[in-house]
């Protein structure tokens, strides 16, 4: 059974994908509603505050659920059931303990935090979001239990529930609280977050309580389960390289926030509430510039555990293909998002943000490039994880990381380029950290595919949509005066969709979708068949 699930793990990640595509819709327009409700100024007090957050979560969550996952799905390969039990104990109580630390650093010190990043507005958007870690480090133990299973509709399910609590209860009491000044405005939307992570983790606990119980009642083999202290050794063991690898990925994001921040305001001259507004357009680009990795991160959360699987019984032929798979559909999703970002950033920009500031367009520029090495990282990251190289990526994050803040804190600083060196520095970091995971892929992991084949026609196909995109948005502009201010929104559209095509034609006539990619997905012979692939 496990076999089988390993062999269609991307029916899995389907799954998850389907989900992420409604909650980055979503979550796309809480941001952009947002963006638009609370403007440049109040979105830079909103994005303090979530990378604060995103720091604290990384610390309690980020590598428990991978571990669990993998643990579990090792264990369950074997068929010990109390294992598995054991492993899901150990992990909840865990769990709880580190959410309780993180939500109290934010509950008890938030102006001291606020202070820290040159924002005292923010502190009550901090203590807003506070209950928030507590509540997804316990959704994040009941998700790591299922994705060890293979089974991925609680983590789908409780995504779009949390997602939709943050877009109607934050977007509610953003606009409500708007009256009383941006500040609080910013607090009332982030605490559409927590009222969110309330009713997505209800939901776990009551969809996982319903499978132990339902494994509960089989028959057991007799197997004797580790202790709670070697099980405890084993996740940290697992967690802790994962943990370190990711905070310092959101710490130096953190950095980033405080160097942005400040030098804005030190070396630019500019006010505390024009550093914010810059910070706040910055905020908003990433939000669009984080889409693509929405469709990674569902095949990462399915690549651990099929692969640990396949390990565990040592069948690196499977585990080879796995890798080959994985990475070739990250290079065919993420690359053309990130071109389409890039060559179509002024219509997206001024149809999404009407009103925000000019900085954004030469902002998507940049960063919707750096997109495609955020899912290469992605991917690079959880392969190397589930060959049990979790180490790796830590030195690999340190590198990009030391090399960006070096860049933004000279680029930042410099009038000639101000907030654009954020994102040049982001670019940067995130290529070096792309491409030093792929060399080590390539050293540490057995059979490890040929780049050549998984990169060149991706690519290729991927600016040559690019080049359709960007043709056809100008000569669709001329045209389209007549519908006056629908004039971009029109011509934006119509570009994306000629875009697609092309794409897709270019990916089926050159065969740079194969027959072997397409049968791994959901209906994946029907699909070939449909579009004739052999």
């Amino acid at each position: 059974m496990q076999e089988k699930k390993g062999q269609n793990y991307l029916h899995g990640a389907a799954i998850l994908a389907a989900a992420a595509i409604i909650v980055k819709i979503l979550g796309a327009v809480y941001k952009i509603a947002l963006g638009n409700i609370i403007g440049d100024e109040g979105y830079g007090h909103f994005m303090v505050a979530h990378n604060i957050y995103n720091l604290l979560l990384t610390l309690s969550t980020a590598g428990l659920p991978i571990a669990v996952s993998r643990m579990i799905a090792s264990a369950d390969a074997l068929n010990r059931r109390n294992q598995v039990k054991r492993i899901y104990s150990v992990a909840t109580v865990s769990f709880c303990l580190l959410g309780a630390l993180g939500t109290s650093i934010m509950l008890f010190f938030p102006n001291a935090l606020a202070m820290f990043f040159r924002d005292p507005d923010v502190a009550k958007s901090i203590q807003a979001l506070s209950p928030s870690i507590f509540l997804v480090c316990l959704m994040s133990a009941y998700r790591g239990y299922t994705q060890g299973h293979s089974d991925m509709k609680l983590t789908s399910i409780s995504q779009i529930i949390e997602v939709l609590g943050k877009v109607v209860f934050g977007l509610l009491l953003a606009q409500i609280l708007l009256k009383r000044g941006l500040p609080e405005a910013a607090s009332g939307a982030i605490a559409g977050v927590t009222i969110g992570s309330v009713l997505a983790c209800f939901y776990s606990a009551v969809y996982v309580k319903g499978i132990v119980r339902s494994r509960d009642r089989k028959v057991e083999v007799n197997d004797r389960p580790d202790r709670p202290g070697k099980i405890f050794k084993s996740l940290f063991s697992i967690a802790i390289p994962v943990v370190l690898g990711s905070s310092v990925l959101h710490l130096i994001n953190l950095i980033d926030t405080k160097l942005i921040m400040k030098l804005l305001q030190d070396k630019a001259g500019l006010d505390v509430n024009a550093a914010a507004a810059l910070f706040g357009v910055y905020g908003k680009v990433q939000t669009l510039f984080n889409l693509p990795s929405a469709f990674i991160v569902p095949l990462t959360v399915s690549v651990i555990p099929a692969i640990s699987a396949f390990a565990a019984k040592r069948k690196n032929a499977e585990a080879a293909e796995t890798t080959r798979a994985s990475m070739k559909m990250t290079t065919l999703l993420a690359f053309p998002a990130g071109v389409g970002l890039s060559v179509l950033a002024r219509p997206i920009m001024n149809v999404l943000y009407p009103g925000s500031l000019a900085e954004g367009v030469g902002l998507l520029n940049i960063l919707g490039i750096s997109s495609y090495f955020v899912c290469l990282c992605l991917i690079t990251n959880a392969i190397l994880q589930a060959y049990g190289h979790e180490r790796l990526p830590i030195f690999t994050i340190i590198i990009g990381g030391v090399i960006k803040i070096c860049i933004a804190y000279v680029l930042i600083g410099n009038p000639k380029y101000g907030i654009y060196g954020a994102a040049i520095s982001t670019l940067i970091c995130d290529a070096v950290i792309a491409v030093l995971n792929l060399l080590l892929t390539k050293i540490v992991v057995p059979k490890a595919p040929s780049y050549r084949k998984i990169f060149i026609m991706p690519v290729i196909c991927s600016l040559v949509m690019g080049v359709a995109a960007y043709g056809s948005y100008s000569l669709l502009e001329k045209s389209m005066g007549f519908l006056g201010k629908y004039s971009m929104l029109v011509s934006m559209a119509l570009a994306i969709i000629i875009a697609v095509i092309v794409y897709l034609i270019a990916i089926i006539v050159t065969k740079t979708l194969a027959y072997e990619d397409v049968k791994l997905l959901p209906k994946g012979e029907k699909l070939a068949k449909l579009l004739k692939i052999r």
